[in-house]
Protein backbone atom coordinates (compact mmCIF):
# COMPACT_ATOMS: atom_id res chain seq x y z
CA UNK A 1 0.00 0.00 0.00
CA UNK A 2 2.90 2.37 0.67
CA UNK A 3 4.05 1.84 -2.90
CA UNK A 4 0.58 2.82 -4.15
CA UNK A 5 0.90 6.08 -2.20
CA UNK A 6 4.26 6.75 -3.86
CA UNK A 7 3.01 5.96 -7.37
CA UNK A 8 0.01 8.25 -6.86
CA UNK A 9 2.46 11.01 -5.94
CA UNK A 10 4.64 10.20 -8.95
CA UNK A 11 1.68 10.24 -11.32
CA UNK A 12 0.91 13.84 -10.41
CA UNK A 13 4.23 15.27 -11.57
CA UNK A 14 2.51 16.40 -14.76
CA UNK A 15 0.02 18.55 -12.82
CA UNK A 16 0.99 22.24 -13.42
CA UNK A 17 0.45 23.11 -9.72
CA UNK A 18 2.51 20.16 -8.58
CA UNK A 19 5.18 20.69 -11.24
CA UNK A 20 5.64 24.32 -10.17
CA UNK A 21 6.33 23.29 -6.58
CA UNK A 22 8.52 20.41 -7.77
CA UNK A 23 10.73 22.73 -9.84
CA UNK A 24 10.88 25.35 -7.09
CA UNK A 25 11.86 22.67 -4.60
CA UNK A 26 14.40 21.21 -7.02
CA UNK A 27 15.99 24.60 -7.61
CA UNK A 28 16.16 25.41 -3.92
CA UNK A 29 17.54 21.95 -3.13
CA UNK A 30 20.39 22.45 -5.62
CA UNK A 31 21.02 25.95 -4.25
CA UNK A 32 21.21 24.63 -0.68
CA UNK A 33 23.57 21.84 -1.71
CA UNK A 34 25.85 24.29 -3.54
CA UNK A 35 25.79 26.68 -0.57
CA UNK A 36 26.55 23.82 1.84
CA UNK A 37 29.41 22.60 -0.31
CA UNK A 38 30.81 26.12 -0.68
CA UNK A 39 30.71 26.44 3.11
CA UNK A 40 32.66 23.16 3.39
CA UNK A 41 35.36 24.47 1.03
CA UNK A 42 35.61 27.78 2.91
CA UNK A 43 35.77 25.95 6.25
CA UNK A 44 38.52 23.61 5.02
CA UNK A 45 40.53 26.54 3.70
CA UNK A 46 40.04 28.46 6.96
CA UNK A 47 41.01 25.52 9.19
CA UNK A 48 43.98 24.27 7.19
CA UNK A 49 45.14 27.56 5.69
CA UNK A 50 45.96 28.70 2.14
CA UNK A 51 47.60 25.33 1.38
CA UNK A 52 44.38 23.38 2.11
CA UNK A 53 43.62 20.49 -0.20
CA UNK A 54 40.87 17.96 -0.79
CA UNK A 55 41.01 14.49 -2.41
CA UNK A 56 40.49 14.60 -6.19
CA UNK A 57 40.57 18.41 -6.12
CA UNK A 58 43.98 19.25 -4.65
CA UNK A 59 44.69 22.76 -3.29
CA UNK A 60 41.46 24.52 -2.30
CA UNK A 61 40.72 27.85 -3.96
CA UNK A 62 37.08 27.64 -3.04
CA UNK A 63 35.46 29.70 -5.82
CA UNK A 64 37.39 28.01 -8.64
CA UNK A 65 36.87 24.59 -7.10
CA UNK A 66 33.17 25.24 -6.59
CA UNK A 67 32.80 25.76 -10.34
CA UNK A 68 34.97 22.83 -11.44
CA UNK A 69 33.65 19.59 -12.92
CA UNK A 70 35.47 17.48 -10.33
CA UNK A 71 33.90 19.57 -7.60
CA UNK A 72 30.44 18.85 -8.98
CA UNK A 73 31.14 15.12 -8.77
CA UNK A 74 32.38 15.46 -5.20
CA UNK A 75 29.34 17.53 -4.27
CA UNK A 76 27.09 14.80 -5.65
CA UNK A 77 28.84 12.36 -3.33
CA UNK A 78 28.47 14.67 -0.33
CA UNK A 79 24.78 15.06 -1.17
CA UNK A 80 24.27 11.55 0.25
CA UNK A 81 24.90 13.07 3.69
CA UNK A 82 23.72 16.63 3.08
CA UNK A 83 20.35 15.66 1.61
CA UNK A 84 18.85 14.49 4.90
CA UNK A 85 18.78 17.95 6.52
CA UNK A 86 18.08 19.54 3.13
CA UNK A 87 15.10 17.23 2.63
CA UNK A 88 13.79 18.25 6.03
CA UNK A 89 14.13 21.96 5.25
CA UNK A 90 12.54 21.68 1.80
CA UNK A 91 9.66 19.63 3.16
CA UNK A 92 8.92 22.23 5.81
CA UNK A 93 8.93 25.02 3.22
CA UNK A 94 6.79 23.39 0.55
CA UNK A 95 4.69 20.78 2.32
CA UNK A 96 1.48 22.81 2.47
CA UNK A 97 1.70 23.67 -1.25
CA UNK A 98 2.34 20.04 -2.16
CA UNK A 99 -0.40 18.73 0.14
CA UNK A 100 -2.88 21.29 -1.23
CA UNK A 101 -2.13 20.22 -4.82
CA UNK A 102 -2.52 16.53 -3.91
CA UNK A 103 -5.78 17.10 -2.03
CA UNK A 104 -7.31 19.27 -4.76
CA UNK A 105 -6.78 16.48 -7.26
CA UNK A 106 -7.40 13.33 -5.19
CA UNK A 107 -9.54 14.51 -2.26
CA UNK A 108 -11.58 17.46 -3.62
CA UNK A 109 -14.46 16.78 -1.20
CA UNK A 110 -12.40 17.85 1.81
CA UNK A 111 -12.67 21.35 3.32
CA UNK A 112 -9.63 23.60 3.29
CA UNK A 113 -6.93 22.51 5.73
CA UNK A 114 -5.83 24.77 8.55
CA UNK A 115 -2.61 26.67 7.95
CA UNK A 116 0.35 26.31 10.26
CA UNK A 117 1.50 29.59 11.80
CA UNK A 118 4.84 30.68 10.31
CA UNK A 119 6.66 31.00 13.64
CA UNK A 120 5.30 27.69 14.89
CA UNK A 121 6.50 26.00 11.71
CA UNK A 122 9.91 27.68 11.92
CA UNK A 123 10.33 26.65 15.56
CA UNK A 124 9.41 23.04 14.82
CA UNK A 125 11.76 22.97 11.81
CA UNK A 126 14.72 24.28 13.83
CA UNK A 127 14.01 21.82 16.66
CA UNK A 128 13.78 18.90 14.25
CA UNK A 129 16.98 19.88 12.42
CA UNK A 130 18.75 19.89 15.78
CA UNK A 131 17.48 16.38 16.53
CA UNK A 132 18.42 15.25 13.01
CA UNK A 133 21.99 16.54 13.23
CA UNK A 134 22.53 15.18 16.74
CA UNK A 135 21.13 11.74 15.87
CA UNK A 136 23.32 11.44 12.77
CA UNK A 137 26.44 12.60 14.61
CA UNK A 138 25.85 9.99 17.31
CA UNK A 139 25.16 7.39 14.61
CA UNK A 140 28.68 7.92 13.21
CA UNK A 141 29.89 5.68 16.05
CA UNK A 142 27.53 2.92 14.91
CA UNK A 143 28.61 3.41 11.29
CA UNK A 144 32.23 2.78 12.33
CA UNK A 145 31.51 -0.16 14.64
CA UNK A 146 29.09 -1.87 12.25
CA UNK A 147 30.60 -0.68 8.96
CA UNK A 148 29.07 -3.44 6.78
CA UNK A 149 25.62 -2.41 7.99
CA UNK A 150 26.20 1.36 7.92
CA UNK A 151 23.85 1.97 5.00
CA UNK A 152 21.05 0.05 6.71
CA UNK A 153 21.58 2.00 9.93
CA UNK A 154 21.47 5.21 7.87
CA UNK A 155 18.20 4.18 6.19
CA UNK A 156 16.60 2.99 9.42
CA UNK A 157 17.55 6.03 11.50
CA UNK A 158 16.74 8.69 8.93
CA UNK A 159 13.68 6.81 7.72
CA UNK A 160 12.33 6.94 11.25
CA UNK A 161 13.14 10.63 11.73
CA UNK A 162 11.97 11.82 8.31
CA UNK A 163 8.83 9.68 8.41
CA UNK A 164 8.03 11.10 11.84
CA UNK A 165 8.40 14.67 10.57
CA UNK A 166 6.67 14.20 7.19
CA UNK A 167 3.65 12.51 8.72
CA UNK A 168 3.30 14.94 11.62
CA UNK A 169 3.40 17.97 9.33
CA UNK A 170 0.81 16.48 6.97
CA UNK A 171 -1.53 15.21 9.70
CA UNK A 172 -1.34 18.43 11.76
CA UNK A 173 -2.96 20.32 8.87
CA UNK A 174 -6.12 18.28 9.36
CA UNK A 175 -6.05 17.15 12.98
CA UNK A 176 -3.92 19.61 14.92
CA UNK A 177 -0.56 18.73 16.41
CA UNK A 178 -1.82 16.74 19.42
CA UNK A 179 -4.05 14.42 17.36
CA UNK A 180 -1.37 14.16 14.67
CA UNK A 181 1.10 12.83 17.23
CA UNK A 182 -1.49 10.41 18.59
CA UNK A 183 -2.20 9.07 15.10
CA UNK A 184 1.53 8.84 14.43
CA UNK A 185 2.02 6.64 17.49
CA UNK A 186 -0.82 4.38 16.36
CA UNK A 187 0.65 3.84 12.89
CA UNK A 188 4.34 4.14 13.74
CA UNK A 189 5.41 1.01 11.79
CA UNK A 190 3.71 2.06 8.56
CA UNK A 191 5.12 5.56 8.92
CA UNK A 192 8.61 4.23 9.62
CA UNK A 193 8.44 1.94 6.58
CA UNK A 194 7.37 4.85 4.37
CA UNK A 195 10.17 6.96 5.82
CA UNK A 196 12.73 4.28 4.98
CA UNK A 197 11.45 4.20 1.41
CA UNK A 198 12.09 7.96 1.29
CA UNK A 199 15.51 7.69 2.97
CA UNK A 200 16.79 5.02 0.56
CA UNK A 201 16.83 7.22 -2.59
CA UNK A 202 18.30 10.07 -0.51
CA UNK A 203 21.54 8.05 -0.63
CA UNK A 204 21.53 8.05 -4.46
CA UNK A 205 23.01 11.20 -6.08
CA UNK A 206 20.68 13.07 -8.50
CA UNK A 207 17.70 10.88 -7.62
CA UNK A 208 17.82 12.35 -4.11
CA UNK A 209 17.04 15.82 -5.50
CA UNK A 210 13.37 15.01 -6.13
CA UNK A 211 12.76 13.06 -2.91
CA UNK A 212 11.70 15.97 -0.64
CA UNK A 213 8.73 16.99 -2.80
CA UNK A 214 7.68 13.45 -3.76
CA UNK A 215 8.03 12.47 -0.12
CA UNK A 216 5.64 15.23 0.97
CA UNK A 217 3.09 14.07 -1.62
CA UNK A 218 3.52 10.40 -0.66
CA UNK A 219 2.89 11.12 3.02
CA UNK A 220 -0.18 13.16 2.13
CA UNK A 221 -1.64 10.05 0.48
CA UNK A 222 -0.46 7.89 3.38
CA UNK A 223 -2.21 10.12 5.92
CA UNK A 224 -5.52 10.04 4.06
CA UNK A 225 -5.34 6.28 3.55
CA UNK A 226 -4.69 5.67 7.25
CA UNK A 227 -7.41 8.15 8.23
CA UNK A 228 -9.93 6.32 6.03
CA UNK A 229 -8.85 3.02 7.61
CA UNK A 230 -9.56 4.42 11.08
CA UNK A 231 -12.98 5.67 9.97
CA UNK A 232 -13.92 2.26 8.58
CA UNK A 233 -12.67 0.54 11.75
CA UNK A 234 -14.66 2.86 14.06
Amino acid sequence: MIFSDFFKALSQTGDPRFRRVLFLGLGLTIALLVASYAAVLVLVQWLVGPDASLPLIGPVTWLDDLLSFTSVLLMMGLSVFLMVPVASAITSLFLEDVADAVEQRHYPHLPAAQKTAFWDGLRDTINFLGVLFLANILALVLYLIFAPFAVFIFWGLNGFLLGREYFTLVAARRLGIAEARKMRRTHIWSIWAAGVLMAMPLSIPLLNLVVPILGAATFTHLFHRLAQTEVRAA
